[in-house]
């Protein structure tokens, strides 16, 4: 979880194949899943969050192998932020 900007910019770019510009949310979750962050194009310029929680981990969403990566629905995003997690033990 050390990118920044420019280096996720690239990766969703590049490896992703998807333009960084066209206002789609890129979320990106950390090894261990304790942190995450959201990278977004706005008017005018990028916007970086960064999320990582004091216990527990995030969920993620399930391969989509027909879109080859992963999707979500807004819904689930919006909780994902919101704060629900699954407690460790």
């Amino acid at each position: 979880m050390r990118k920044g900007i420019y280096s996720l910019y690239h990766l969703v770019k590049s490896d992703m194949k998807r333009n960084p510009l066209s206002g789609e949310v890129f979320l990106f979750v950390g090894r261990n899943r304790e942190s995450i962050k959201i990278l977004h194009w706005e008017n005018g310029g990028f916007v970086l969050y960064q999320k990582k929680l004091e216990k527990g981990t995030f969920e993620i969403p399930r391969f989509n192998p027909s879109y080859g990566q992963y999707e979500m629905k807004w819904k689930t995003f919006v909780l994902i932020i919101e704060g629900p997690f699954r407690q460790i033990g």
